[in-house]
């Protein structure tokens, strides 16, 4: 429905009557939804219910992990990943020539399914009746009212999934130099001689690989003492020890300063450890320092709803936030940036939405779900790619529980030594008094497909290592590494403990 606002004391001309009421046209909603990435889930739920749904999207439809994160890159780090095992063949006996490597080529098919995949969700909006899609930022303006480009929307439910985008520090000189973010070196279709990289997580290290792959010079230049930081020590060193065999890491340097001379970029680092500085010289710099929140660009607090420090939204054990009516989830609460742990997010917020809009409706309290986040997982899709679930072992170590850990590498089975015993590790953690799996961690070629297993078993009832014994393993397999590492189980003080 549309509302008017009554703001004359008198009858005023026709005219202004008529020019003050396209000003006040407010539109009316049954719900807001902020972001079309795993918002969409939401949005699409409470449209096949009937209500009248507005979706709020400055970009392209689908958000960050359709158009600027998981799947573009994933596109592009499968390519990476055939050309460095096609190197690595040398070791085994064969060589092959690449004789060329069509770098426009492999950008248009990464820009071509991205973007007819967004445009396709797109129409499918556009020509829904029942859900309008406003395309540009909006901010709020007033409890539950949203202001877009001069028009203003209200909803009593709106639901915040806006995600986050690059963070870009405090560097002398950044502001005067051209850089790339992982958004624009999606869409770079001339290749770079040379990148710096500024940044040492997981984004860092998968654009490194694939730049570092198609022939790209690449330096990573990290402000922390080890690569992907979140994952152990030892991981870290088995990533960067084999990244640095295609291109030049950094670690534990502070960038201080950026500059540009005769058309090169220049960064200007600082070890943290000695104090000196290092310079730095290449065509193109990618910032890849972090990510942070987009809530500042809408408002939230003029609608009551708080954020923390860092600008992240704050929800309850049930996605609620500060304001009656508004629930926040997926990158914008800062959690677990990952777009599959958003879907699962929407499905509780889903659930805890319909149930409060019943209980209103009855007069009742309403019963509402929380998440499980003891067994979230995710991958590292650099070379080699890493996988962990749960904890880490310095989390598990940090929780004080009685532990039994086993590792392995691919070496301790025979697929592994006909691989040519790639670098690799397999670390699984168990809980001593319970037998429950508290996390495990995969260092090696097909290492996202490996820790599934492990995944699956931290989601049954009791979430025991057990039926890793109990299942028959395929020989000669990769996955036998995975059995073989829980066959290794003991206690953290070198006790072995044999599980057959």
């Amino acid at each position: 429905m549309v509302a008017f606002r009554q703001i004359w004391g008198f009858a005023p001309p026709t005219s202004l009557l008529t020019n003050a009421l396209l000003l006040i046209i407010m539109k009316e909603y049954d719900l807001i939804v902020i972001g079309s990435g795993a918002g969409m889930n939401i949005a699409s739920d409470a449209y096949q219910q009937g209500l009248r749904v507005a979706v709020i999207e400055h970009g392209p439809m689908g958000g960050t992990c359709l158009n600027r994160g998981c799947i573009p890159t994933k596109i592009l780090t499968y390519v990476a990943d055939i050309i460095t095992q096609a190197r690595h063949l040398k070791e085994l006996g064969v060589e092959i020539d690449i004789r060329k490597i069509d770098y426009p080529w492999i950008m248009r098919r990464m820009r071509d399914e991205v973007d007819g995949d967004s445009r396709i969700q797109g129409e499918s909006v556009d020509e829904a009746e029942g859900i309008d899609w406003y395309k540009q930022t909006g901010a709020f303006v007033d409890d539950y009212t949203l202001e877009i480009e001069g028009e203003q929307i209200k909803a009593p439910n709106i639901i915040i999934a806006a995600g986050s985008r690059p963070l870009v520090p405090n560097i002398k000189g950044i502001d005067k130099v051209a850089y790339l973010t992982n958004n624009e070196a999606l869409h770079l279709m001339k290749q770079p001689k040379s990148m710096l990289i500024i940044g040492g997580g997981y984004i860092a290290t998968e654009f490194g690989h694939f730049f570092s792959a198609v022939g790209t010079e690449v330096t990573i230049i990290g402000r922390n003492k080890y690569l992907v930081k979140k994952e152990d020590s030892d991981i870290s060193d088995i990533l960067k020890r084999e990244l640095s065999k295609r291109m030049k890491v950094y670690t534990n340097h502070e960038v201080v300063e950026v500059k540009e001379e005769n058309g090169e970029k220049i960064i200007i680092a600082e070890d943290r450890e000695s104090g000196l500085k290092r310079e730095f010289r290449g065509e193109t710099i990618l910032l890849a320092a972090g990510r942070q929140s987009n809530a500042d660009l809408f408002k939230p607090e003029k609608t009551g709803v708080k954020v923390d420090k860092n600008g992240w939204i704050i929800v309850d054990e049930h996605f609620g936030t500060s304001k009656k009516g508004i629930w926040s989830f997926g990158d914008a609460i800062g959690r677990y940036q990952f777009r599959h742990v958003a879907n699962d997010e929407s499905q509780i917020v889903w659930y805890n939405f319909v149930q409060t809009l019943n209980a209103q409706h009855q007069g009742s309290k309403p019963e509402l779900l929380t998440m499980d986040y003891h067994a979230i997982p995710h991958a590292v899709f650099s070379y080699p790619p890493i996988a962990t679930v749960g904890m880490t072992l310095k989390e598990a170590k940090e929780s004080k529980r009685r532990l039994l850990v086993g590792s392995a590498d691919y070496s301790i089975a025979a697929k592994g030594f006909a691989m040519g015993n790639p670098p690799s590790l397999v670390r699984v953690i168990v809980d001593a008094d319970t037998q429950k799996i508290l996390g495990a961690s995969i260092i090696g070629p097909y290492a996202p497909i490996l820790i599934q297993e492990i995944i699956n078993l931290m989601y049954t009832q009791d979430g025991s290592y057990r039926p890793m014994f109990q299942a028959i393993h395929i020989h000669p397999a990769l996955p036998e590494v995975v059995q073989r590492a829980f066959g290794r189980l003991a206690p953290i003080d070198g006790i072995h403990e044999h599980h057959h």
